[in-house]
């Protein structure tokens, strides 16, 4: 579990930027050096892992993405929990921190992988077609659904978790390189907190809170 300020699985990226930037300076090309540099850059800014501060509340359903909300919807959820649901879906551009938390405390009960395309994240249809990650969290309270799709240039689905892992609110589990989209799958009773064109931060953006009967 990435622990650090930078994720782990930038690390490859950044040292190869930087050689080839220090290689091309031993060789004269100065200037050409300065594009491996902000590539560099880019990598660093990119794989960060920024401390977050986790409200505790147990009612409270933290945003398991960095992005902006593009959708908040009423449907009827089909791959595992097979009711009605509040689903809120967020874009993750190449400047926002690609690293997934859990929205709730609780156990991993149900994870699925599915291989596919590499549609911009923004199209409707990516939660379909494309490269795809779904877990579902359970607690004593709740039970949330969460997927992290590939977007058009996102290549790899990083998961830090396995099936039956219990996950502290805001714990990091995973990430999207490189373009994605999240989906969060809640109860209908949820009373969303988000409206669409927000901008929201994982483990610290509240979604939503869980209704009472």
């Amino acid at each position: 579990m990435p622990t650090g300020p930078i994720i782990k699985e930038g690390f490859p990226l950044i040292g190869a930027m930087l050689l080839i930037a220090v290689l091309l300076c031993a060789f004269g090309h100065y200037y050409i050096a300065i594009i491996p540099f902000i590539l560099a850059l880019f990598f660093v800014n990119f794989f960060r892992n920024p401390k977050r501060v986790i409200p505790q509340d147990p009612d409270l359903i933290l945003s398991p993405a960095d992005g902006k909300v593009m959708d908040i919807a009423d449907v009827y959820e089909d791959l595992y929990l097979h009711r009605d649901c509040k689903k809120v879906t967020i874009f993750l551009s190449v400047f926002d921190v690609h690293a997934n938390r859990a929205p709730i405390d609780g156990k991993i009960i149900y994870r699925q992988y599915t291989e596919g395309g590499f549609l911009p994240a923004y199209k409707d249809e990516v939660g379909f077609e494309n490269e795809r990650h779904t877990i579902c969290i359970e607690n004593d309270r709740t039970k949330v659904l969460v997927t992290q799709i590939a977007g058009l240039l996102a290549r790899r689905i990083v998961s830090w978790t396995d099936l039956d892992s219990v996950l502290k609110r805001g714990q990091l589990y995973g990430m999207i390189k490189f373009g994605s989209c999240t989906e969060i799958y809640m109860d209908k009773d949820v009373e969303i907190f988000v409206e669409k064109g927000q901008h929201v931060t994982a483990g610290d953006t509240v979604i939503g809170r869980l209704g009472h009967e």
